[in-house]
């Protein structure tokens, strides 16, 4: 199984349940893993054979930064639910941080995994 994957996409939003993080923008921080077989693109060196992380990226910067939702969770849930039904992904991994959220720890939030893994 091969992996396509985009670390570190920082991402300002509105998110929380409290009133004072639903008048700020806050940063989010997400990790993807996502399953594609890369030996086509690999061998016709061509992006339209690829899973394009840049189209991906995109897609979520404007679909996150444009939501207001409470929970992380739910947050997480509507990004891999595009990630599979838009780029016809089989499985992939995400990992939505909230950095500073919690008072001691560099980051808080939620890994999820959704789909098939290959392999």
């Amino acid at each position: 199984m091969d992996i396509v994957f985009i670390e570190d996409l920082r991402i300002d939003t509105v998110i929380g349940i409290y009133d004072w993080e639903r008048r700020v923008r806050q940063t989010l921080s997400l990790d993807i893993e996502m399953a594609f077989d890369n030996t086509v693109p690999a061998a016709s060196d061509d992006i339209k054979d690829t899973l394009n992380y840049k189209e991906v990226s995109k897609r979520l910067i404007t679909y996150v930064s444009e939501s207001s939702f409470g929970l992380v969770e739910t947050l997480a849930e509507r990004c891999v639910g595009i990630i599979r039904e838009e780029f016809g992904v089989a499985w992939v991994r995400l990992k939505l941080s909230k950095p500073g959220a919690v008072r001691g720890a560099k980051a808080v939030g939620v890994c999820i995994e959704r789909g098939k893994r290959p392999g």
